[in-house]
């Protein structure tokens, strides 16, 4: 099991960082500002250097990996999850929005002020559900689907 999180994870990531670099770079961010900022999650210290940068880059593959494998250990357990993977990983996604704009960045960043626009809710839903719910949900179903199909 250990390819398609690891796939899932590259994936997701990958997808999700680059919407970050994308939607902060029309703010005006670069991508070592993103990526100083994701590190300066667990690390307040963290400047806006190369070596700042690859530790948020770091942090943000360790968290998409715990995503990945909650997913994981949840698909096997509820069947609509891998029989209807669009959805689930819409749904997926609109959690795990939740608990990154609700709880995550409330607690580490008390003051700073939650999307509130249109604009900015909107972007940070379609990267969570759509380039991340829906290619981990998609993974999963294609390897628990394969897993079943073998022992049928």
């Amino acid at each position: 099991m250990l390819r398609p999180i690891l796939l899932a994870t590259l994936v997701a990531g990958t997808l999700d960082i680059l919407s970050a670099f994308v939607f902060a770079g029309m703010a005006g961010m670069t991508p070592v500002q993103v990526l100083t900022f994701v590190a300066s999650g667990p690390f307040p210290a963290a400047a806006p250097t190369p070596g700042w940068a690859a530790i948020g880059l770091a942090v943000h593959y360790a968290i998409m990996v715990c995503m990945v494998i909650a997913y994981f250990l949840l698909a096997p357990r509820r069947p609509h999850l891998l029989d209807m993977p669009i959805r689930a990983g819409i749904a997926y996604g609109i959690v795990l929005w939740g608990i990154m704009y609700w709880i995550v960045r409330p607690l580490r960043w008390p003051e700073m002020p939650l999307p509130h626009t249109l604009w900015g809710i909107s972007n940070a839903l379609f990267s969570h559900c759509v380039l991340v719910g829906i290619p981990i949900a998609l993974i999963a179903a294609r390897h628990f689907m394969a897993r079943r199909s073998a022992f049928a």
